[in-house]
């Protein structure tokens, strides 16, 4: 019973994520395939990874990760900055037109926490977090 309401929670996260990219597609608004969108919210996820870092991660070659990289880029969605160790590497940073396209998917999170904390006691809400601080430290 756990796992099923947990997938079914993670599905409507990820169904509404999935319906304001194409939403947004198809108003033109956004400039990214749906492969494009994948790519960057990967490298949000990955916090500055490098370009091999990245390829390893998707399971791509490094010259298929440069080339999705470099069409991020172009895109003003990601910039490539030096890495200060090793001036042959560049880190991956997402720019602020996608933290601004994203700022979506962070709406959707508030709204949801929002109503956690209308229907839950401050107690229930904390118990919350704490399971879910838990969940992410040391069970993922």
């Amino acid at each position: 019973m756990l796992e099923a309401v947990f997938n079914e929670i993670y599905m409507k996260f990820k169904l509404n994520f999935y319906k304001s990219v194409f939403r947004r597609v198809g108003e033109r608004k956004l400039s990214l395939s749906a492969t494009e969108v994948f790519s960057v919210e990967v490298i949000y996820a990955l916090g500055r990874p490098t370009i091999r870092e990245f390829a390893d991660f998707i399971h791509i070659s490094q010259p298929n990760a440069t080339y999705k990289v470099n069409s991020l880029v172009k895109k003003g969605y990601v910039n490539k900055v030096n890495s200060t160790s090793d001036k042959r590497e560049y880190h991956l940073e997402v720019t602020a037109k996608f933290r601004d396209y994203y700022q979506v998917n962070d709406t959707y999170i508030k709204e949801v926490m929002g109503r956690i904390r209308e229907r839950f006691t401050e107690e229930e809400a904390r118990q919350f977090e704490r399971m879910l601080t838990i969940m992410s430290k040391e069970l993922m």
